[in-house]
């Protein structure tokens, strides 16, 4: 924490300010940050601190926050001095809100004698027995050496990596530029997988496909909405400001008359609210708490979301509520789906088990016309319930039927849009492949012979993750055995060695990027330290694709870089030993990576053609760090249609000239017929009793990278909850705290024990991607046609372990449902 933990010091006047967008969830709130010279401190009158705040009498409630996370003590340049991390109450997006994880941000920038004590500051090297820290040049001397002789004896296959595809602290433009042209350009390495997916792929192929693309309306479109459906989405939870700024006002009927202004000639009303999810998460207990009367839980069985969009469909065209119109202008295919997505309301109830009568009433919520007569404007909002669920590609393709039967895209106040875990910012040249591979797999089968582990941790947020894990550590011990046989010779000796292990007995060699050592890389044997946003100029776009620039305000910890320049390094590095054997053909391969800071990874991206999703597009040499630096934490929403005015132009929703993402541009219609539960899947269900459903809480972002070495979370949540219904628990004599082992065909895990009276018989919840307790382990092997992991599908048996009497005494188990 800060060094400052009973009272906050004020920013003097003169404070450096910056901008920053919070680089965890996708909401990307804005804040500022000031920084100055440790040791001075501003006064209490408003003309003596840089917020321009009388701190001399109490502060009027919900006038701002301050705490002592939000401030903390960093090194610049060699010299200490204070930050301070605000919210902005002029960011559209947050409206001077902060979240439990933004309004610690402060706190996790680097501090020698901080929580983040034990960031990586220089490349480590494992000698066989122990780390060392090295130089960059040794790191590059074994890392490009290995590379080298993999590319030159087994081709680019041979290399493999687990790569970020995201924004915010994962890596933004700059980032995924960066590392996706040493893979795909330089490597040319088709053995890619995405962080939390075991091949490279896209969470959202079949919207894709139908021209649909998943980011396409403005938050402002949940204030205007008539209806939000929120499908497997806890936006209270996962994207918090979001929620409480645009989603909650329409439910409480503080943007009724922001409705009223835009929609003169419609009936408009306070907003309704249908939540699909199989429990009742905090998201909508808030719900119901605001207005009963106007929230929708359909409460359905795992896994039947495409049942449940094919029953609504179907019984929205037979009371002629779709839009003819524009399905036979904008539209193709629509027949083929309504023929094979044809389901009663009684047969959908049986399958969803949602009550005809609620089924009936959602249709009359979201698809029936107004009094007025105009169509309703329905907001459809997905999240990880259905891209992680039943089949990630029929899911999507039965909800996008719905939508555009429904035109419900392309109109202020809808849309088809994922919520989103984190931000985006994703720059890379094609995928070299026709397909993706599903490299967990081809790891396990003894495949690939180099390992680049890339600003992810799989051991914490894959599927089958045991076998998984059990795996590397085998092949990875291999490589650390030929490693202490060479200690003291050299780094051609290690690459020689490493080169031995992973050719002629099933090694492999393993290297993490990272901010920490983690869990992964307790199998690797190199250590590359990486730069987070603060420590480097970075650029990303929130789940409205409002692009903004978080601006560098101190150094990095000893050598660490960003994750585009530690690219540039590899490459250039490969580049000087084709050089040395005069290979021009190959060296010519690792040219381009001539960058000196992370803009110029910015410049070569964002603009480029083959920087796919990128958002840059034929406006993106418009985009410049100055320009974006203008336009503060507000940024421009992408696509940027033009520069006027000193002002970069952007788009606030996608498909309102109804040209869809196709080569018709026309939007596609694609069969989603019911099948039911995969083989594997149904096989687990049939054996064991508790189906373990998954995912994230407010306190904790991501596998808890930062989280884990932070008190204020661990004393929370020492170890991952799991929520159980208070019957089930008692039957197999469980109390709040008890550790439990939760147990299947696919591997074991254990995690702490959560009463919860709103969990059905049966049902379980538990916390997704920890450092304690990994649900990851008891996930199948199971995905879809696109290699997406049906993470929320899987049964298992619990069994109690022990009785954690510290658990008991440090851990709140009051309910967490607000009632």
């Amino acid at each position: 924490m800060s060094h400052n933990k009973d009272r906050v010091p004020l920013p003097p006047v003169g404070a450096q300010k910056t901008n920053m967008t919070c680089h965890f969830c996708i909401v990307g709130c804005g804040y500022h940050v000031y920084k100055w010279p440790h040791g001075a401190e501003g006064g209490r009158a408003p003309n003596e601190n840089a917020l321009g705040r009388d701190f001399r009498s109490q502060q009027p409630p919900l006038s701002g926050t301050m705490t002592p996370a939000m401030v903390n003590v960093v090194e610049d340049g060699g010299k200490k001095y204070n930050i301070m991390i605000q919210p902005d109450r002029e960011c559209v997006v947050n409206q001077g809100l902060t979240s439990t994880r933004g309004g610690q941000m402060a706190t996790i920038m680097y501090n020698a004698d901080g929580v983040t004590r034990d960031r990586l500051k220089y490349p480590r090297l494992f000698t066989g027995d122990d780390w060392v820290d090295v130089s960059w040049d040794e790191a590059m001397a074994v890392y490009a050496g290995v590379t080298k002789r993999m590319l030159d004896t087994f081709g680019p296959d041979s290399i493999m990596f687990n790569a970020f595809d995201h924004g915010g602290a994962g890596g933004g433009f700059e980032n995924t530029w960066g590392s996706g042209k040493l893979m795909f350009s330089a490597l040319k390495t088709r053995m890619v997988r995405i962080h939390n997916r075991p091949a490279y792929n896209s969470e959202c192929h079949a919207t894709r496909d139908m021209g649909i693309g998943e980011l396409n309306n403005s938050y402002e479109d949940s204030e205007l909405a008539d209806t939000i459906i929120f499908i497997g989405a806890n936006a209270y939870e996962t994207q918090t400001n979001y929620f409480l700024a645009h989603a909650l006002p329409n439910l409480t009927g503080a943007s009724l008359n922001k409705k009223k202004q835009w929609f003169k000639e419609e009936t408009v009303d306070n907003g309704r609210f249908i939540l699909v999810d199989p429990r009742r998460s905090l998201t909508t207990a808030i719900c119901e708490t605001n207005a009963r009367d106007r929230v929708l839980h359909l409460q359905i069985n795992p896994g039947t979301d495409t049942a449940l969009f094919n029953g609504l469909l179907t019984y929205v065209v037979d009371k002629g509520w779709h839009d003819q119109d524009f399905i036979a202008q904008h539209t193709t295919g629509f027949d083929e789906a309504l023929k094979a997505n044809h389901m009663s309301l009684k047969e959908c109830s049986r399958i969803t088990g949602v009550s005809v009568e609620d089924l009936e009433k959602a249709a009359d919520w979201a698809y029936k016309p107004k009094q007025s007569g105009h169509r309703p404007r329905t907001a459809h909002l997905y999240e990880k319930g259905i891209i992680w669920g039943n089949d990630n590609y029929r899911i999507q393709s039965a909800l996008v039927d719905l939508v555009l039967a429904t035109h419900n895209v392309g109109r202020r106040g809808t849309g088809v849009c994922r919520l989103g875990g984190h931000q985006e910012g994703y720059a890379r040249p094609p995928y070299p492949g026709k397909r993706p591979v599903y490299i967990d797999q081809e790891i396990i089968k003894g495949n690939g012979k180099m390992l680049t582990v890339w600003a992810c941790n799989a051991f914490q947020s894959t599927l089958n993750a045991q076998e998984y894990r059990q795996t590397l550590y085998r092949r990875a011990n291999i490589v650390r055995d030929a490693l202490a046989q060479v200690r003291g010779r050299g780094v051609d000796s290690m690459v020689d060695a490493i080169f031995d292990a992973v050719t002629n007995r099933g090694g492999l060699f393993i290297t993490t990027i990272d901010l920490y050592p983690t869990k992964f890389a307790q199998a690797s044997h190199l250590m590359l330290p990486a730069a987070h946003p603060g420590e480097m100029n970075l650029t990303s776009m929130n789940g409205e694709r409002r692009m903004r620039l978080s601006e560098k305000f101190m150094d990095p910890p000893g050598t660490a870089k960003p994750d585009c320049l530690i690219a540039a390094e590899i490459a250039n590095s490969i580049k000087a030993l084709y050089e040395k054997e005069g290979n021009k053909t190959m060296a010519q391969r690792f040219s381009g990576f001539d960058w000196k800071t992370e803009e110029d990874s910015f410049n070569d991206g964002f603009r480029n053609p083959e920087g796919i999703d990128s958002q840059g597009g034929a406006t993106g040499h418009l985009v410049t760090y100055d320009r974006l630096r203008q336009q503060g934490n507000n940024g421009v929403q992408l696509p940027v249609r033009e520069y006027r005015d000193n002002r970069l132009i952007g788009t606030e929703m996608v498909y309102t000239d109804y040209k869809f993402s196709t080569a018709d541009g026309k939007a596609h219609f694609l069969p989603a017929e019911w099948t039911g539960l995969p083989e594997m899947v149904e096989s687990q269900r049939k054996k064991y009793r508790f189906w373990i459903n998954n995912g994230r809480t407010n306190h904790i972002w991501q596998t808890a990278y930062h989280d884990q070495r932070v008190d204020f979370r661990t004393r929370r949540y020492p170890m991952a909850p799991i929520e159980l219904n208070p019957a089930d628990a008692k039957e197999l004599g469980i109390e709040s705290g008890d550790v439990v082992e939760v147990f299947n065909d696919f591997g074991s895990t254990f995690a702490m024990a959560y009463l919860e009276p709103d969990m059905k018989p049966d049902h379980t919840f538990m916390m997704f991607g920890y450092f304690n307790g990994n649900v990851g382990d008891v996930v199948t092997s199971w995905t879809d046609r696109n290699y997406i992991p049906y993470y929320k599908g899987t049964w298992a048996d619990i069994r109690k372990v022990s009785s954690m009497q510290d658990y008991k005494e440090t851990v709140s188990f009051k309910r967490r449902r607000y009632i």
